[in-house]
């Protein structure tokens, strides 16, 4: 029987009450987006509404715990707009939605900022006050909840920037890979770490530089002790990229099975293998649509019946995206779902493909 881990990518939605006080405080220009260095009173907005997203998480009995990200104004480029040797450029769409970020043009050195790992600790510090309030109060939720750190991709990361500062595509990319495999190493401890990669679906890397993405991965998995999982999204894996990610050395890939393309992932898994623990997107995370617990138990569920020779160890179910696209109230109701599709016997037989 495989364990069923209920997870998130991170990157909450920010709540009404937070969008209202940050308008004040910030501003609406890009050039009061965060930057590191924020005052006082907009870190205590993000303290409450970090504290908010932990505890909702906490009250639905997910297992693996994320700080909600609700400082990355600029998604997973949050890293290198926050930096000092990196300049904010115009606002440029990101991936193929309605949501924009600052282009971050990276004009020195990258060095880590510990930035991540400051958010990360007050997450640590939050959870373990709530596991220690739940342990003195049998009237109180939760169950065995762990804390889980998000970063992006190497890949994702340098595809969604501008270099102005590195020779060349794979001199730059070995420089973000070192950057994140630094910010992980200074994350404090914590069970699972999702790197997440939908560059890799969205605009594949060439053949000389598949073979450097499997090995910043790598170096980035080697710098924790934490289970890593590369979670990929908004599509299927091309053969290529899919069979040169499988020589990463970490604990779980990750597929989105709510978008198209399903057939591919299948296709890759079956051909080229997989990992003995993976990570499923079974939860639409841009989609306003909220499918019951029982639905996403049976998708995780058609999803193993195909891969039959394989036993999964671990299966994290998870939202299809970072699900910052959503209002609140749907979000919480899709996590609700998330958590309730790991007691839903996920292992039923489930013969047909079940629509998205």
């Amino acid at each position: 029987m495989s364990e069923y881990v209920a997870t998130s990518p991170g990157l909450f939605p920010l709540p009404d009450w937070a969008k209202s006080e940050l308008s004040d405080l910030k501003g609406h220009q890009k050039e009061d987006l965060i930057t590191g260095d924020e005052s006082s009173e907009v870190r205590g907005v993000y303290d409450t509404s970090r504290t908010e997203a932990i505890e909702t998480q906490f009250e639905m009995g997910f297992d693996r715990i994320v700080g909600g990200q609700h400082r990355w104004d600029d998604m997973l480029a949050h890293p290198l707009t926050i930096h000092d040797n990196v300049e904010t450029g115009g606002i440029i769409r990101y991936y193929d939605n309605n949501n924009f970020y600052r282009d971050p043009r990276v004009t020195g050195e990258l060095t880590p900022t510990g930035d991540i790992a400051d958010e990360l600790a007050a997450t640590a510090e939050t959870l373990t006050e709530i596991n220690a309030n739940n342990e003195s109060n049998s009237d109180s939720p939760g169950g065995d909840t762990a804390l889980q750190a998000v970063l992006p991709g190497p890949y994702s990361l340098a595809d969604l920037a501008t270099n102005n500062y590195y020779p060349d595509e794979a001199t730059f990319l070995s420089a973000i890979g070192e950057l994140l495999t630094k910010e992980a190493a200074a994350l404090p401890s914590h069970e699972t770490l999702f790197l997440l990669e939908p560059s890799l679906v969205t605009a594949a890397p060439n053949d000389d530089i598949a073979p450097l993405v499997s090995e910043t991965i790598s170096n980035i998995a080697d710098a924790t002790e934490s289970e890593v999982i590369v979670y990929t999204y908004f599509g299927a894996l091309d053969e290529k990229t899919y069979a040169y990610l499988m020589d990463a050395s970490v604990s779980a890939l990750g597929f989105d099975i709510v978008a198209g393309e399903r057939e591919q992932t299948l296709y890759n898994v079956t051909e080229y293998g997989v990992t003995t623990d993976i990570a499923l997107g079974v939860a639409d995370g841009q989609n306003t649509l909220v499918q019951s617990s029982e639905t996403l138990a049976e998708r995780a569920s058609w999803f193993q019946n195909q891969v039959p020779s394989t036993e999964f160890d671990t299966v994290y179910l998870t939202t299809s995206a970072e699900p910052f696209y959503l209002p609140v109230n749907k979000h919480r109701k899709k996590l609700t779902a998330l958590a309730g599709a790991t007691t839903d016997s996920p292992n039923a037989t489930t013969e047909t493909e079940v629509e998205a």
